[in-house]
């Protein structure tokens, strides 16, 4: 192999070294201004996640360097702020509670073996281009169970805000019926923080989104711990002693049978994780005019999760907010987030005392703020107006995640997903054509009352790939529109133009319904076949079976055929 090959190799497989060695200077400010701020954010919200996650507050910490400079050498989006998320230190929380008691050292060893599956996990879809199942998704599903996540994400917090020893659990009434009965032992020092908290975060969003709003939450609530000893004098929960510096690198602590027993909720992590990161790398892509590669993020995001378990990291994803922050504040290129890992690696290294007096209420009301802002109720007014039976699989996404959590809500949105997929295909849009007068067009005579269709010929066009599934459903749907036909019907004109796809299932049907029609005296038409369709028809010998003069370019030219 030359060396020109070997480059373009490295090229890509390391997308970073694409823009590193052509780094603009102009990039510069934008990229050292947005790794700044993100790291600003990052502190306070790693923590707050793996708190969130039953994890110490350090262990945020750590997935909140390594795995961001790994992000930025193998991934494609310029922008895109990776680290810890609300919605997968839930699913940590959620899938490794089962395993092992609630912040104890197994339990740590489990999340952090957690991340190594889940990289493994992503990576391999990276490497076998596997990117493209994420599309079965559908944008309602997703909306659906990420609002529902994010209210179960957000009331699991309730008791930093209110300084209650509550049961871990994502049943939003119960979590409420706990307080309200307890409301004698609230901490008032937890609730003021908390509140106050959520009122300043508020509060600086609307005065400027670009302010980092968690990090003065979280300044002046310590500071006010620590002039005034509220963990001493009023019993207010805090972070406690960080352990100052880097963890030694060496695998996750796990054994294969742990791993295997981790291997449901690691596959969920990394598709929801992949998922949640490749949304929002798109839309900015999308916004900065270049293209992400969902199989290079795949791979990305594992190498960033694999490289974070040897550095005692829970698992990483591309987080919403943190994204249009770094986009907003001047993000160029990946060095904005290694400017953002090496800020934190120095906060580990020399101001991990200043986390003692962080009080975990005003963690709590961080997360609160972030989550509750990915409640899409935009997306519940657009789908009322414009597509109602998609706000039905919305709203019973939604539903369901509350009622049977987070991990069933996943795996029933994926359900779902699949199952509209296949109803949708299996019952197509098709339309009876009529042509519009004084033209050679034919449109739909249910949208077009002035379509007219011709006297014993029947217009049909498909609007869907022809396959197993939907065979029954066309052969029905011809039946009913002869049935409803005034005149005898003497010839059917099938408008092939919107199928792309023919299956063997699919050509079995149209012999048969070649030799139905025939038996009958009935002539059958093509329009518009594509090439594909084409092809398949002539090597099973439909084609010449049905005859070359029956295939038109075009619907007019069939109808006016079959008049003839």
């Amino acid at each position: 192999m030359t060396r020109t090959d070997l480059t373009a190799t490295a090229k890509r497989w390391v997308p970073a070294l694409e823009w590193l060695p052509n780094y603009r200077k102009t990039d510069l400010r934008g990229d050292l201004i947005a790794g700044i701020t993100v790291a600003m954010m990052l502190i306070p919200q790693a923590m707050s996640y793996a708190l969130l996650a039953g994890l110490p507050p350090y262990i945020g910490l750590y997935a909140a360097v390594l795995p961001l400079l790994v992000y930025a050498f193998f991934g494609t989006s310029r922008q895109l702020a990776v680290g810890p998320v609300a919605m997968v230190a839930l699913l940590v929380a959620s899938g490794v509670s089962g395993l092992a008691e609630l912040g104890s050292e197994r339990y740590i060893a489990l999340a952090i073996g957690l991340s190594l599956l889940v990289g493994i996990m992503q990576f391999g879809m990276g490497v076998f281009r596997l990117g493209f199942l994420t599309n079965f998704m559908s944008h309602p599903v997703i909306s659906g169970f990420t609002s529902a996540a994010a209210l179960i994400i957000g009331f699991s917090q309730l008791k930093h805000i209110v300084g209650l020893q509550l049961p871990n659990t994502e049943n939003i009434a119960l979590t409420f019926w706990n307080t309200i009965t307890q409301w004698t032992d609230i901490n008032p020092m937890a609730l003021t923080i908390g509140l106050g908290g959520i009122v300043l975060l508020l509060i600086i969003r609307r005065i400027n989104p670009m302010l980092p709003g968690a990090m003065i939450a979280v300044v002046l609530s310590t500071v006010i711990v620590w002039l005034f000893d509220l963990d001493v004098n009023a019993g207010l929960s805090v972070v406690g002693a960080v352990p100052a510096g880097f963890p030694e690198l060496s695998a996750p602590d796990v054994s294969l049978g742990d791993l295997r027993d981790l291997l449901p909720i690691a596959l969920t992590i990394a598709f929801v994780g992949f998922i949640e990161s490749i949304a929002v790398a798109k839309k900015i892509a999308q916004e900065k005019g270049y293209e992400v590669d969902p199989n290079k993020e795949l791979v990305g995001l594992g190498l960033a999760n694999i490289v974070g378990a040897f550095s005692k990291a829970m698992p990483v994803t591309g987080g919403f907010s943190r994204t249009a922050v770094n986009k907003n504040a001047g993000a160029n290129t990946g060095l904005a987030s290694m400017i953002t890992a090496v800020l934190i690696g120095i906060s580990l290294l020399l101001f991990t005392p200043l986390f003692y007096y962080i009080p975990n209420a005003i963690l709590g009301s961080v997360i609160m703020v972030a989550v509750f802002g990915l409640i899409d109720t935009h997306e519940v007014k657009h789908l009322w107006q414009v597509k109602r039976d998609d706000l039905a699989m919305l709203g019973v996404t939604f539903a369901a995640t509350l009622v049977l959590g987070v991990k069933t809500g996943i795996f029933l949105a994926v359900g779902l997903s699949m199952l509209w997929f296949v109803v949708k295909t299996t019952r197509p849009h098709y339309a009876i054509l009529g042509r519009l007068p004084g033209t050679m067009v034919y449109r739909n005579i249910e949208r077009r009352a002035d379509a007219e269709t011709t006297p014993g010929v029947l217009a049909l066009r498909f609007d869907a790939q022809f396959y197993y599934g939907n065979v029954t459903f066309l052969k029905d749907t011809l039946k009913k529109a002869e049935a409803n036909m005034t005149t005898p019907l003497r010839a059917v004109v099938l408008d092939a133009s919107a199928v792309n796809q023919l299956d063997s299932s699919a050509d079995t049907a149209l012999h048969e319904l070649l030799q139905d029609y025939r038996n009958r005296g009935i002539q059958l038409l093509f329009a518009s076949v594509k090439g594909p369709v084409m092809d398949v028809m002539q090597r099973s010998g439909f084609a010449e079976k049905l005859g070359q003069e029956n295939f038109y370019l075009t619907t007019h030219e069939a109808v006016e055929a079959a008049s003839d």
